[in-house]
């Protein structure tokens, strides 16, 4: 049966079991989810489901087996690697109907919620009791649990705090055959056997399809404090990150901004930075009131050593909400100053950071594409957002190019080419830079073992895919029967 058919079977079986309403198939319908945050690559869907519990995940899921269709799971769409393009001969399983916070236990400080909850609606729910869930990806006014699952999302307090994964005690998921398990100890936090939880967290969608997350929840500090810093230039600004780590003292945050991503954020939203800042930084710290005071003394001198010309210290809430407001917005910000750009996502060592933000600055100035750099400066985590033109003939392969050679930079710094916006599409013919051919293959193993079938989300990561039962480069491949009994297992 042709891929059409079997897609027109697949909807007419999941409309009666989950109703006309979950089920989309009017083209200028799909149009809404051909692509995530990375606009430059699209796909139309060849259909999208719209389940609301896991019963139906579980349903969507067994109905692409029978039918031997790709299902790619999205959650908001705001992931900025490509990593929920859909398919046009397969299935778009959207799970923002699944958005209920099914347990709150203050006692066993956690909280259970389905994929699609908004990452900030579970500090929302728990700030009350002064609890807050620690990741915090700008984009956590709409990004959602389970994408954040997916690519192991950090966010701007990961420096102290960590990322997703550090934040994930246990999951349900959905398997590539249907089946609903378990991974990781869940409230109880320490499990035995192999660690699948961490497995599952940042594949990128690849092994399954998360339906109920366990999330630590954090007691709020006793104090914070923010400060913002104005440098003439990155270079002092990065001065100052190393000098702050190198005392000793782990900030909440240190976020970097640079002259364009300031001039973008201050048309974008109602905030105003220094005059003539050719970059700022936000630091935050946390604790204890004298372990905090203490700090706050030691990263001002650092600051004003490194050449900091102004100083600005928030005196409550809404003066730290209004520090943070351009930085959180930064992204959305620069379609002020550009209609098309790319936002990068390398890492590199803390002590690289002039070094490579002045190799940006050539890249730039040598090709003609602009780039504006907003980043997690305390963890080198980069975000480089490459400005373009689709319009203009030429400019959006430059700005890949560009792209591109960012992202070699951190690789020839001893970086990675990704902190947590994922691999996805985008940057899946880097990965053999950082990997060898026998690492890969070995990669590929683990997911031949959730996947034989190579129905979940293909397509991403890899930029060659091995069938699963092929015989690598280096060691074996398990049958594709043994590939399925580990897939059971798990």
């Amino acid at each position: 049966m042709e891929v059409p058919a079997r897609l027109a079977a697949v909807a007419e079986r999941l409309a009666a079991s989950l109703g006309p309403h979950a089920v989309l198939s009017d083209p200028a319908e799909l149009r809404t989810y051909e692509c995530d945050g990375l606009a430059r690559y699209a796909v139309s869907p060849g259909l999208v489901v719209l389940p609301e519990s896991t019963e139906q995940v579980a349903e969507v899921v067994r109905a692409c087996r029978d039918a031997d269709l790709p299902f790619v799971a999205r959650g908001s769409g705001t992931g900025l690697s490509g990593g929920a393009l859909p398919r046009s001969d397969g299935v778009l399983i959207v799970t923002s109907r699944m958005r209920r916070i099914l347990e709150v236990d203050l006692d066993a400080e956690c909280a259970v919620v389905e994929p699609g909850v908004i990452n900030l609606a579970i500090s929302r729910e728990v700030s009350p009791a002064h609890y807050h869930y620690a990741p915090d990806p700008s984009s956590q006014q709409i990004c959602s649990i389970g994408g954040n699952v997916a690519e192991n999302s950090g966010g701007a307090h990961c420096l102290k705090y960590g990322f997703t994964a550090h934040h994930v005690t246990g999951l349900e998921i959905v398997t590539p055959d249907g089946d609903v398990v378990w991974l990781g100890a869940g409230k109880c936090r320490q499990s035995t056997g192999y660690d699948l939880l961490g497995v599952f967290i940042g594949s990128e969608g690849t092994l399954g399809i998360a339906t109920k997350v366990v999330v630590r929840l954090v007691q709020t500090q006793q104090c914070v404090e923010t400060i913002l810093a104005a440098f003439p230039d990155m270079a002092s600004a990065g001065e100052a990150v190393s000098a702050i780590i190198a005392a000793g003292i782990t900030p909440a945050a240190i976020e970097m901004m640079d002259a364009l991503s300031i001039e973008a954020a201050e048309q974008a939203v109602d905030c105003r930075y220094p005059d003539g800042a050719g970059a700022v930084l936000i630091v935050e710290l946390d604790g204890p009131a004298d372990d905090v005071a203490a700090e706050l003394a030691a990263v001002t001198a650092r600051c004003e050593q490194s050449g900091a010309f102004e100083l600005r210290r928030a005196a409550d809430e809404y003066e730290r909400g209004e520090m943070w407001k351009g930085r959180k917005s930064a992204f959305a910000a620069v379609g002020r100053i550009s209609p098309d750009y790319i936002v990068q996502d390398g890492v590199i060592p803390r002590t690289a950071l002039p070094e490579v933000l002045a190799d940006i600055a050539a890249l730039s100035e040598r090709t003609g594409i602009r780039v504006a750099n907003v980043f997690h400066a305390g963890d080198g985590n980069l975000h480089p957002l490459v400005l373009y033109d689709e319009s203009v003939p030429g400019q959006g392969d430059a700005a890949e190019e560009v792209s591109g050679a960012i992202l070699d930079l951190c690789i020839g710094h001893g970086g990675s080419i990704t902190g947590e916006h994922g691999v996805g599409v985008d940057k899946a013919k880097h990965l053999p830079k950082m990997f060898t051919a026998d690492d890969l293959d070995t990669m590929q193993l683990v997911r031949c073992a959730f996947d034989p079938a190579q129905r979940c989300n293909p397509g991403k990561v890899f930029p060659t895919p091995r069938l699963c039962g092929e015989v690598p480069r280096r060691g074996t491949t398990p049958h594709p029967a043994q590939a399925a009994g580990l897939a059971e297992a798990f």
